[in-house]
Order: structure tokens, then C-alpha cells, then sequence
């Protein structure tokens, strides 16, 4: 009788978690389409408010190449405020972030998880999609490239130097070009949210490591913290007037 009870009991709570499983998986399916159809008009919100202006300036502060001088600007600040061994250590430490912000995720994430760009004429969405200059980017988007690169600088920065007007600056430059390629078309909201989670991620673990082979310190009355502002500031001013009269 014991082993009958037994079996009876296990078979009911077997059954009811079955049942729990089943609704369980109806939710996650139910929720995953309700953030993907969020994203996809989000995207279109984004990428509808498009004017030639806008084209153009998108166009612009999407490209990395115009942000050079910003670069060459972070690394004189880098050099100037730390020994040539941390310099040359936090050289290494941005290079291995950027091989992982950059190419693990177009390598290996990207490939895996096969999200085609909004833009990509595979893709059904791509007819709603405003294309400028005839982009489309790559085939997969997801995660971010741009995202991950971006924030992962920004956020490196904002770690080694503490600064409240170069933080602010460098998350600003770091939302605009994240914007720019939503914009385009050719990144998800999505894409752009995991690319900043992984630039993030880079970032925090590179600097941990840094700080503990160089045993470096905050440096937030370093010496011309303000350049690369200024130098970015520039840039963003020459992008503004630029597109007033260049047209893709």
C-alpha cells in the first residue's frame, strides 16, 4: 500500500511540475516577444526622425576615424599622469579590452547569436528602415561593436581618472555614438544595451588588472584632464557645422 501511495504521490508532483514548467517557458517565449517587438519599435522611433541634416551628422559622429584626435588626446593625458611602465602596462590593459569588446564579439558573439541588423535586407523589418548613404552595416548586429568599444573606453577612463567634467563628457560622447548607430538603422536597442554591459565589463576587469600590476592611484588632479574636452569638443562643433553644408 506504502509503495502505492508513493508512486501515486510521485506521479502528482511530477505531473504539477510539468504543468510549471510549461507555463513557465509560455511566459519567457511570451516576455521574449514583447522585448523584441519593444525593440524593434524603438528603433523605428529612432530611425524615423531622420532629416538630411541628421543624415549627415549621424553619418559623421558614427565614423571612428573622425574621432582620432580625441584618442590622441586621451593617450598624451594617459602618458602625462603616469610613469612610462604604467603607461606602457595601461596601453596593454585598453588593447585587451578592445580585443575583447571588439573582436570576441565580432568573432565569436556575434556569429552565435545570428541577430540580422535592422538594415540587412534579409531581414522583413528592413523595408521600414531609413538607410543613409546606402549603410547597412555588416550582417549580424547583436551585440554592439560600436557599443561595446565605446563605453568600454568611457568607462576605463572614467575609472583611471575619477574627474567629474571628463566622466560626463566621456559618457555623453559615448550615448551620442550609440544613438547614431540606432539611428542608422543599423543596431537594435538591444544590441546597443548588451554592447555597453560587455564594454563595461572590459572595462572593469582591465583596470582592476592594471591597478594591480602597476599599483597606480586615482589621478583626479591630474595634470590637463581637460583636453580631451576640448579636443572632443572641437570635433563635435566641426560635425555640427559640417553638416550644414557637406551631404552624404
Amino acid at each position: 500500500m506504502s509503495i502505492i501511495i508513493w508512486y501515486s504521490a510521485k506521479t502528482i508532483i511530477f505531473k504539477n511540475l510539468s504543468i510549471i514548467y510549461l507555463m513557465m517557458n509560455e511566459m519567457a517565449i511570451s516576455l521574449y516577444r514583447q522585448l523584441v517587438d519593444l525593440d524593434h519599435q524603438m528603433l523605428l522611433a529612432v530611425n524615423g526622425m531622420h532629416s538630411t541634416y541628421w543624415d549627415t551628422y549621424m553619418w559623421l559622429f558614427s565614423d571612428r576615424l573622425v574621432w582620432i584626435p580625441m584618442y590622441v588626446a586621451l593617450v598624451y593625458v594617459i602618458f602625462r599622469n603616469h610613469s612610462l611602465k604604467a603607461f606602457l602596462w595601461c596601453a596593454v590593459a585598453i588593447g585587451v579590452m578592445i580585443l575583447f569588446t571588439d573582436t570576441f564579439i565580432a568573432s565569436v558573439l556575434k556569429s552565435s547569436f545570428a541577430r540580422l541588423r535592422p538594415a540587412n535586407t534579409d531581414n522583413p523589418l528592413s523595408a521600414m528602415v531609413h538607410v543613409v548613404n546606402g549603410y547597412r552595416g555588416g550582417r549580424y548586429g547583436f551585440p554592439s561593436n560600436h557599443a561595446s568599444n565605446c563605453w568600454g573606453i568611457a568607462f576605463f577612463v572614467v575609472l583611471l581618472f575619477r574627474q567629474k567634467w571628463l566622466s560626463m563628457f566621456m559618457a555623453a560622447w559615448a550615448m551620442m555614438v550609440c544613438y547614431s548607430r540606432m539611428y542608422l538603422g543599423v543596431h537594435y536597442p538591444g544590441d546597443i544595451f548588451v554592447g555597453m554591459l560587455l564594454g563595461l565589463v572590459g572595462a572593469w576587469t582591465v583596470y582592476q588588472i592594471f591597478v594591480r600590476l602597476t599599483g597606480s592611484h586615482i589621478q583626479t588632479d591630474g595634470k590637463h584632464l581637460y583636453l580631451p574636452i576640448y579636443v572632443g569638443l572641437l570635433t563635435w562643433l566641426c560635425i555640427i557645422a559640417a553638416s550644414f553644408f557637406y551631404r552624404i
